[in-house]
């Protein structure tokens, strides 16, 4: 049985070497992105739009770091901000054209990283375990709740 030491130190390696990958992804693209930027792109890919308290949450960003990346990636021509159409005091988030292209070309790019790297077999349930852990974990922190861009 893997002690929890060990799986810390596992799913820390693992974390960084991935986070290690995709910076080499963004650079060799020339995305101007970095991770965060990356992860904010990640999420309005599905083309809903998105209120700026989610975005915060599935980028890892307090309010006031997710505003400064945000005014970045809109001066990049990636995302737009637009008034809720269903409540005006808040503002959506989408990816502009260009972006969904950054979007494709970067996220093309790194599925081919990750398959060289022999991960595609397992990625599906390397997923399920992870968010079992994540539900797991954060269940134990007082029944935060996950929000479903991260699930």
């Amino acid at each position: 049985m893997t002690s929890t030491p060990e799986l810390l130190q596992l799913l820390t390696r693992a974390e960084r070497l991935a986070v290690r990958g995709l910076r080499q992804v963004l650079s060799d693209t020339d995305s101007g992105l970095n991770v965060d930027g990356w992860r904010v792109l990640a999420l309005l890919a599905d083309g809903a739009g998105h209120r700026m308290t989610t975005v915060a949450d599935c980028a890892f960003l307090p309010p006031a770091s997710l505003t400064k990346l945000m005014d970045q990636l809109v001066d990049q021509g990636l995302v737009h901000r637009r008034v809720d159409p269903l409540d005006r005091r808040r503002i959506l988030a989408y990816l502009t054209p260009r972006g969904r292209e950054v979007w494709a070309e970067v996220d093309a790019r790194l599925g081919e990283e990750w398959a060289g790297a022999g991960a595609s077999p397992d990625a599906e349930a390397l997923a399920t375990l992870l968010g079992r852990l994540a539900e797991a974990l954060e269940g134990a922190e007082g029944g935060a709740e996950v929000p479903a861009a991260r699930r």
